[in-house]
């Protein structure tokens, strides 16, 4: 026979209640909750003694000596911010080898990768295992949003875009009408003398060119470059401002503390209400029947999503900065590096010798085509070995989102982020041989090409930038145009310019240089 339950009336259970709230009173004295409360921390002491607070203890991994609970913190702020890649590449190369970690509160441990095997498997291999994550989702949130930069996944959308033949055609003949304006520009200046910035200078001639491409307009920066204009001023600051953000858990009280935050406001609201702007003045001329574009915003606003339904918006906006921060800030800077690796002191006069040989070979005077940036592989090979050198984005970081087994056997657990540097990378030997921190195109012209898991300048699988071949004929025309003109000396030809903080690699001061014009048949200025 089956025993019924005794269920209890509420009284009972009331009274049951009472007792233990009694108890729980005699219990948890004033003494002992300063006793739980210190066995507490001294347990949270003991547990994180080596890492910071939230972060797994790891004794199967080497780095530098890190405080309890704060972990890497005071190291990393200690560290000069422009000279954060070389205090890696020393990490890497003299102190603990390809692999090695470091802990930040708020950010977790991470694990600093080197070796191709690795990052082929995190950025190709495994890809779906390894996310941008919540943090760094959030702190570069006003800049890039969910588009290319923020968002996760494969970009199906983008890359059929960038794959429309009539959409690189068109960049062509912008990129030759905005160099024309550049080569007016240098030579009022190779006639007076005046010494110019030459990053700026391609900063202006990408933002130009980008505008017309992306929405059909240019900003006029080349008609007048003396002229400030907001939004790309506010951009910068704010590219500068976000990237300090990744690795400083103290931001929001620092940019408190400092008002710091207030411009970061400001500046976010001047990018996104030139984004908007642009998008509504489009849609109103489509709706009073104006003509149909064939630029990058018009390609994104005929496109669909995944859902089969038109990108609204606030994901134009998103795709619009994004855009904008890939196809402006990264070939400007990827030029000037450029410029100044040809030029420098050290450089040899073979080089430029090669380049200048085969834009008057390919071109015999002429404009550069899509299909002329074809020929030029010596001209590729410089501007590739550029990027080697100096990537466009020096650095970057994933979050694990499920337990992983590296290549080699090291273990990554969730939550846990891994970083690689494509700036430390291209300077070590044991991945491109001795003359690693040589300059020498050569390299990508003899017997077979470097493997894309040792060269990740344009990132890695799926995520591979969808820019690449954009960037590279934008880049091998404004070059090609310009020394089939002139010929350039900086001014400092000893000194290597250093790089401000930023997600992308601009120069802190510009890439001063004196132009001269050029003497047809002759790469250097004969007198």
């Amino acid at each position: 026979m089956a025993s019924s339950a005794v269920i209890p009336s509420s009284s009972a259970r009331s009274q049951v209640l009472a007792r233990l709230a009694r108890l729980l009173t005699a219990t948890l004295t004033r003494a002992n909750l300063s006793k739980a409360l210190g066995a507490y921390v001294l347990y949270i002491l003991i547990k994180y003694r080596s890492t910071a607070y939230g972060a797994r203890p790891r004794h199967d991994l080497v780095g530098p000596q890190a405080l309890p609970l704060i972990g890497n913190t005071f190291a990393i702020l200690r560290w000069p911010r422009n000279e954060a890649l070389q205090r890696q590449t020393e990490n890497h190369e003299v102190l603990y080898g390809p692999t090695y970690a470091i802990s930040l509160p708020g950010v977790g441990r991470i694990i600093n990768l080197t070796e191709p095997a690795m990052i082929d498997h995190v950025l190709r291999g495994n890809f779906w295992a390894y996310e941008k994550g919540d943090h760094l989702k959030f702190v570069l949130g006003p800049m890039v949003g969910q588009g290319i930069f923020g968002a996760d996944g494969e970009r199906k959308l983008a890359s059929n875009i960038f794959n429309v033949k009539s959409f690189r055609t068109y960049t062509s003949d912008v990129f030759c009408r905005e160099a024309e304006l550049v080569i007016e520009y240098l030579a009022k200046a190779a006639d007076s003398g005046k010494v110019v910035d030459l990053q700026s200078i391609f900063y202006l001639f990408t933002l130009d060119a980008f505008g017309e491409i992306a929405f059909g307009q240019a900003f006029g920066c080349l008609k007048d470059p003396n002229r400030e204009v907001e939004f790309a001023s506010a951009f910068d600051r704010l590219n500068q401002a976000l990237s300090l953000r990744i690795i400083n858990p103290f931001w929001k009280f620092k940019e408190w503390w400092t008002g710091s935050g207030d411009v970061v406001l400001k500046d976010t609201k001047t990018v996104h209400d030139f984004a908007y702007n642009v998008i509504r003045k489009r849609r109103e001329e489509i709706a009073n029947g104006g003509k149909k574009y064939k630029d990058l915003m018009q390609l994104f606003m005929d496109a669909k999503d995944e859902n089969g339904a038109p990108l609204s918006d606030e994901m134009l906006k998103d795709e619009l900065i994004n855009m904008i921060l890939a196809g402006r800030d990264t070939t400007a800077q990827a030029l000037s590096w450029m410029f100044y690796l040809m030029h420098r002191a050290e450089a040899s006069s073979e080089i430029l010798f090669q380049l200048t040989e085969e834009i008057d070979s390919v071109l015999e005077g002429g404009h550069p085509t899509y299909e002329s940036t074809k020929q030029q592989k010596y001209a590729v090979a410089c501007f590739y070995e550029t990027l080697r050198l100096y990537p466009s984005v020096p650095q970057n970081m994933k979050v694990c989102v499920q337990d992983d087994i590296l290549p080699g056997g090291l273990k990554v657990y969730k939550g846990e982020n891994v970083g690689w540097a494509p700036w430390v990378m291209g300077r070590l030997e044991a991945i491109w041989g001795r003359d690693a921190k040589e300059f020498k195109p050569e390299r990508w012209l003899s017997g077979e090409k470097p493997s894309s898991s040792k060269f990740v300048s344009f990132h890695l699988g799926p995520r591979t930038c969808l820019g690449q071949q954009f960037a590279t004929i934008e880049a091998l025309t404004i070059t090609s145009m310009l020394l089939q003109k002139f010929t350039f000396e900086l001014v400092d030809p000893n000194t290597e310019p250093a790089y401000i903080p930023a997600l992308t690699l601009p120069m802190a001061s510009g890439l001063p240089v004196r132009v001269k014009h050029r003497i047809p048949g002759t790469s250097k200025e004969e007198e």
